[in-house]
């Protein structure tokens, strides 16, 4: 899964994290879902224009990005002067928020226009494992304490945003006939996940896309 963006769109887990898929973890098999909000204008990513270039040294405002990510920051700054990683960081915990109700509701439609075929493939594959078992999710994300971006790269024109979100999850998973399987509403569990984003800065494709997830260690 021009202006950056859908990472707002495209801006867990108890021992819980139902399902580690294709060998990446989908992250999230145990919260509950708000009710999904129209699809059309994903709240994210879109960066004012940018005038200048943003002076050096990258600013991190509270640490927003890591020591080891600020050449990486400055090299997609460079490719792309619409580039703000206020905005970018904002938008990144949207399409985190976005993407965990897609996938505890089961909501393909949304993980594929947010997330790219390998990630999407892995998200479709542990909701047939669910479904398959008869499993309902009911998760929900309290809050997001904590984002950081980890590491930002850029290939040729592909840009790759790397963040690590520490946030906690309230979960619970239920058979088909509704009986609790596993988790409980009353507790919140901490989750920190690294997610990665990527998007061609020379295509007319806003849309920044979830290309990895995993568990930080």
């Amino acid at each position: 899964m021009t202006v950056i963006v859908i990472l707002a769109m495209v801006a867990a887990f108890l021992g819980l994290r139902l399902y580690s898929v294709l060998g990446k973890r989908t992250g999230h098999e145990q919260q509950p879902a708000p009710q999904a909000e129209d699809r059309a204008p994903m709240p994210v990513l879109t960066p004012k224009r940018v005038e200048e270039m943003r002076p050096e040294p990258v600013r991190s405002p509270e640490g927003l990005i890591a020591p080891s990510a600020e050449n990486g920051i400055r090299a997609i700054i460079n490719a792309d002067r619409r580039f703000d990683v206020n905005q970018f960081a904002e938008g990144a915990k949207s399409a985190y928020r976005m993407i965990l109700e897609a996938f505890w509701k089961g909501d393909r439609e949304e993980l594929a226009y947010l997330c790219d075929n390998e990630v999407y493939g892995s998200f479709v594959q542990a909701i047939e494992a669910r479904e398959a078992e008869g499993h309902s999710l009911e998760n929900r994300l309290i809050r997001i304490d904590r984002v950081q971006i980890s590491d930002a790269t850029i290939s040729g024109s592909v840009a790759s945003i790397t963040l690590r979100f520490d946030a906690d999850i309230a979960a619970v998973t239920r058979d088909r006939d509704g009986n609790v399987v596993a988790g409980s509403m009353t507790d919140a569990v901490p989750t920190h996940d690294v997610w990665t984003f990527s998007r061609d800065v020379k295509s007319s494709d806003p849309n920044w896309k979830l290309t990895e997830t995993d568990e930080a260690a």
